[in-house]
């Protein structure tokens, strides 16, 4: 009788399981749905503006299929030239923020001294620091002091001095997880420390760097705040943008968001196909 009793009792537990994980299963697609819908919903409306005839981005009120925003794109001089700017500042904003970046830490990572956790609040400060103001901070700095009126190089700089701190975070990730018994056998077997950082520790980084310069590049190229008030009189695409948001937005702006998005999907699509290569 115990035993029957048992099997007639653990029945109705699973069944009452087995609905539990039926609705924790509905509850979390239901989560992702809601997520995803978040996420790429807007997207999907701008692409879809696009591609419409309209005279102003509207996804609703459709007037016909064209491509003529991307063909208007090229014509216009100032977005084609801001396009420019924010290349040439994120080129340099690469150039200066992997090397302050791994300075610092090399100097956090590596040093043993109390100081260093006063330096790493300094080094990271940036960070928390509002754009507007590292934008004008930098702008006046340079002009007060140096007599060079606010272009395209201080926003290179303002932008930097943020970004590097990003940079600076992820080499301190990589390199608290390096076994530092490969540089140390290298310095007793005579290598210079030279060659030591050249042949194992920069190696050892080269994932992270090549990380870092990707993230530093979209850092530049979508930063608004800080380069707005840094950059006087020039202009990027995004402060382009954002400037003509005043008057009206224009479709050749979703024309622009679709080539990024083309270009991203591209990119991470060529990556998967290449690391499933390799592997």
């Amino acid at each position: 009788m115990t035993a029957a009793s048992d099997v007639s009792m653990a029945a109705p537990r699973a069944a009452a399981r087995r609905r539990s994980r039926d609705w924790s299963g509905a509850l979390l697609n239901g989560y992702l749905l809601v997520f995803f819908a978040y996420m790429f919903l807007p997207l999907g409306f701008m692409v879809i503006a696009a591609f419409n005839a309209a005279p102003t981005p509207s996804a609703t009120d459709w007037q016909g299929f064209t491509l003529r925003w991307f063909t208007e794109l090229p014509q216009d001089k100032r977005f084609v030239q801001g396009l420019w700017h924010s290349l040439a500042i994120a080129g340099g904003v690469i150039a200066f923020s992997i090397p302050l970046g791994l300075s610092g830490a090399f100097i956090l990572t590596r040093m043993q001294s109390r100081v260093t956790t006063v330096l790493y609040t300094v080094l990271v400060s940036p960070v928390l620091i509002p754009g507007i103001v590292l934008g004008v901070t930098t702008m006046i700095f340079w002009r007060d002091y140096f007599g060079l009126q606010a272009g395209l190089f201080t926003a290179m700089i303002a932008q930097t001095s943020f970004i590097a701190s990003y940079c600076m975070l992820m080499f301190m990730a990589r390199l608290q997880r390096q076994d530092r018994v490969l540089e140390e056998a290298a310095l007793d077997l005579g290598a210079t420390p030279m060659l030591v950082f050249r042949r194992i520790t920069i190696p050892f980084l080269m994932p992270t760097i090549l990380t870092a310069c990707v993230i530093s590049f979209l850092q530049s190229i979508e930063n608004y705040n800080t380069t707005f008030f840094a950059i006087g009189s020039s202009w990027t695409l995004v402060t382009e943008i954002g400037s003509r948001m005043r008057f009206g937005l224009s479709p050749i702006i979703n024309a622009i968001g679709v080539i990024f998005i083309a270009i991203t999907i591209t990119v991470a699509v060529t990556h998967t196909l290449v690391t499933r290569k390799r592997a």
